[in-house]
């Protein structure tokens, strides 16, 4: 018998279209899987704050208030909390993610560049509890003391200034816990921008610099155009990033439910306000403003990372 009897029509082997069988079905249902689990947590959480939504309708999104006693809830403080803490981490974190990066790719020998991306990966990776903690005993008494006190002193409460960063010197607030947020991202981003950056062509590089580019000039004419869908997909993932942290701002940011007025106020964010309050919840209604918190959070990080992949969708990193 011919050895072309024992072959798939295609010449493969005869059990190659049956493992090529079970490895797509097997692709297939892990995908699967994760819709479905995706699906699920979506669902859950709309069902489980459902009621807060019946009872307080639209008003959940607008209202400040949050008292457990009276079953009233208000989403609208841990909601601003949330974006504010989240933009200016990013406002922080952002030029100094970008100086990170170009220096290791531009300017640092490369002895010392492969060691210093190693390390500033690994930075990436320490625990966010580690941050909160170091932010409530080290960062907040010394914010307090140097920065939020004279502030208070050399500013009148009626001036300009003074409207902004009022609050009392007690180093939990809305900013400091933006700072935190801007330390816990900014290796994640620098990581990434590296990465980013090295897809340059070299000969890209190097016919700017032989047109007699300074190395500003190749960044800012080269460089950044090259890979800008990408930097701003690297933008969007350090936002979500930021958007569902938890444990270090609830540390640091003073952990008020109403709305913020001043950078210096005291204040929450979706994430912090169930951390602390889900334990603790009595009522029906309380557990389900809670969920429909986590509910909402999961929409806009959602809507973040969405806007993320398909700006990454078309980036050559």
């Amino acid at each position: 018998m011919a050895s072309t009897d024992l072959a798939s029509p295609t010449g493969a082997p005869p059990g190659h279209a049956t493992g090529e069988i079970v490895f797509r079905f097997a692709c297939a249902a892990a995908a699967t899987f994760l819709l479905a689990a995706l699906a699920g947590v979506v669902v859950s959480l709309f069902i489980g704050g459902l009621p807060a939504f019946r009872a307080f309708g639209f008003g959940f999104l607008t209202s400040t208030t949050w008292n457990p006693v009276t079953e009233v809830y208000g989403a609208a403080g841990p909601i601003a909390g949330t974006l504010i803490t989240s933009f200016l981490s990013l406002l922080v974190a952002l030029p100094l993610a970008l100086g990170v990066s170009v220096f290791l790719v531009e300017f640092c020998p490369p002895k010392l560049s492969r060691p210093i991306a190693i390390a500033v990966e690994l930075l990436a990776g320490i625990p966010s509890i580690v941050y909160g903690m170091w932010g409530l005993f080290v960062l907040a008494p010394w914010f307090a003391k140097h920065v939020q006190l004279p502030i208070a002193l050399d500013f009148a409460p009626d001036s300009f200034i003074g409207k902004i960063f009022a609050g009392t010197p007690n180093g939990a607030n809305i900013f400091t816990a933006s700072l935190i947020l801007a330390i816990m991202i900014l290796p994640y981003m620098a990581a990434v921008f590296r990465e980013l950056f090295l897809t340059v062509p070299p000969q890209v590089r190097e016919a700017a610099y032989g047109l007699g580019c300074t190395p500003f000039e190749v960044i800012k004419a080269v460089v950044i155009p090259y890979v800008r869908k990408g930097m701003i997909g690297v933008v969007m993932l350090g936002l979500g990033r930021a958007l569902g942290e938890t444990m270090a701002v609830t540390f640091i940011i003073g952990n008020s439910h109403s709305f913020p007025h001043s950078l210096f106020d005291s204040g929450s964010t979706i994430a912090s306000t169930v951390a602390n309050e889900f334990a603790e919840a009595t009522s029906d209604l309380h557990t389900s403003a809670l969920i429909a918190l986590g509910f909402l959070l999961f929409v806009i990080t959602f809507i973040v990372l969405a806007v993320a992949r398909l700006l990454l969708r078309e980036a050559k990193i």
